[in-house]
């Protein structure tokens, strides 16, 4: 008899491994998220600045699949009975394999005051806040100068060119980009307005804007925190081996090493190449994971020995503002080359990237090719 596969999570990875896995097991699959909308988590910062985006129904994105789709919140996955507790249910969804793609949300407990005054676009909820309290006017303050950090800062500078849009990072802005790439972001900024605070260690936030470790003061009516990611606990309250940040440990076919029922995907696994380098949170690494999770998932079942994840780099997009961009080139493991795209060029290849990741959860097909 065919196994019961569960898939917790439904963002860019969840969706897609559990179209893959019917696809290429033929077993039945459930899909369990806490929402009913496929979230574009890397147009966040887009909703936040007043931007409509697409409603994506994910049982719309499921018709034709034979996946069922349940909404609810996972609150305890009881690993020894291989059981999901809901929110608010009773009954308890059984599984025989279980691909866990809970992905992550915003860190907001490592500095005082940032869960009570900040703002973040790490979901759809959160994003909406955002814009609602964008509608009030006065400057904006952006704390983390990763990818996330510089789009929001830019599209926020460009959507609302009447205030003061102030980027907070503790190092160096761009630090991951070749020099011409962190040359160009410097001007791409400084052409928006915004101002650029680097090596500023954020020691508070309140009402009033953020407070440094040195006791500077960095005034804003509205603080965006963008530095740092956690994920959920369920992992590590069932008892499956995680790292010290509470992601899932898993072997280059991305199984749980303590449980071997157990699959895991996305932000919330910690996933490596094979010369060792963890892949880092990213859209970029979360659907490979589902097209590789889901073929091992099929070769055992089909008692073969499937194959060791193989993933490199191949670029970093960054959205600045709807009319630029930078692409910067990258060698397999993530470093900077010098070759770098900008400008409409960039915008117009970014948008690509972005439409692509949800033509691939329209069109798993195309993706189970690759």
């Amino acid at each position: 008899m065919a196994p019961q596969i569960v898939v917790l999570g439904a963002g860019y990875s969840g969706l897609l491994a559990a179209k893959l896995a019917a696809r290429r097991t033929g077993a039945p699959v459930t899909l369990i998220n806490d929402r009913e909308r496929f979230v574009e988590r890397v147009r966040m910062h887009q909703l936040a600045c007043g931007q409509p985006l697409a409603e994506l129904p994910i049982r719309e994105l499921l018709t034709g699949t034979g996946v069922e789709f349940v909404a609810g919140r996972a609150v305890r996955i009881d690993a020894g009975n291989r059981e999901i507790t809901l929110a608010g249910r009773a009954e308890q969804l059984s599984y025989d394999l279980l691909i866990y793609a809970l992905g992550s949300h915003a860190e907001l407990d490592s500095v005082p005051g940032a869960r009570e005054y900040a703002h973040t676009v790490a979901g759809f909820e959160q994003a909406r806040r955002l814009r609602d309290r964008l509608r009030a006017g006065g400057s904006v303050a952006v704390v983390g100068g990763g990818l996330t950090g510089i789009e929001a800062a830019a599209e926020l500078a460009e959507s609302h060119p009447d205030r003061q849009v102030r980027l907070v990072t503790g190092g160096e802005l761009g630090a991951g980009l070749s020099a011409r790439g962190g040359r160009y972001l410097r001007r791409a900024l400084g052409r928006l307005g915004v101002e650029c605070h680097e090596g500023l260690q954020v020691s508070q936030v309140d009402a009033t804007g953020l407070r440094a470790a040195d006791d500077e003061k960095v005034l804003a009516d509205t603080v965006v925190w963008t530095a740092g990611f956690r994920v959920p606990g369920l992992a590590a309250d069932a008892g499956f081996a995680v790292d010290g940040r509470g992601r899932m440990i898993v072997d280059p076919t991305l199984r749980s090493v303590s449980h071997p029922e157990v699959y895991g995907v996305g932000d919330a696994v910690a996933a490596h190449r094979a010369a060792g380098q963890e892949l880092r949170m990213a859209c970029a690494t979360a659907i490979p994971s589902a097209q590789h999770a889901t073929r091992a998932i099929a070769a055992r079942l089909a008692g073969r020995t499937p194959a060791p994840l193989r993933f490199r780099y191949f670029n970093q997009c960054i959205s600045l503002g709807r009319r630029d961009g930078l692409v910067q080139f990258v060698r397999a493991d993530d470093s900077p080359v010098e070759a770098i795209l900008t400008g409409r060029a960039a915008a117009r290849y970014k948008e690509a990237i972005v439409r692509g990741t949800v033509f691939a959860q329209r069109h798993p097909g195309v993706t189970a090719l690759v």
